[in-house]
């Protein structure tokens, strides 16, 4: 059965995170190949991924990456993504791939 699953792209320049790039794809089997599946799509897909808008605080100043990152290491940077998830139509639990872009240079494994 196909699932929907995503390429995001966190864009960070000076340290913050300026915007989201993503990239669906609908692929079958395992987990481990669709993680492997996106990860060789990663440097490729940045070019032609959707732009979204990060998020800004009450002033507008962007997310620190390491905010970004405590976030993540919580678990909590799903909620990030909201606006992503909805364009896409993703269901609770998506499978995602995220790669940092750091002032410029993707940082695909």
């Amino acid at each position: 059965m196909n699932e929907t699953i995503l390429n995001i792209y966190l864009v960070i320049k000076n340290n913050f995170v300026v915007s989201f790039k993503a990239k669906a794809y609908e692929q079958q089997g395992s987990d481990e190949d669709k993680i492997s599946f996106l990860k060789s799509c990663a440097a490729k897909d940045f070019e032609n991924a959707y732009v979204f808008d990060a998020p800004t605080n009450r002033v507008g100043e962007f997310m620190s990456y390491n905010k970004f990152n405590k976030l993540e290491m919580q678990g909590m940077h799903y909620q990030l993504f909201e606006d992503i998830f909805s364009k896409f139509s993703i269901p609770e639990n998506p499978l995602i791939c995220v790669t940092p872009v750091v002032d410029g240079e993707i940082l695909a494994k």
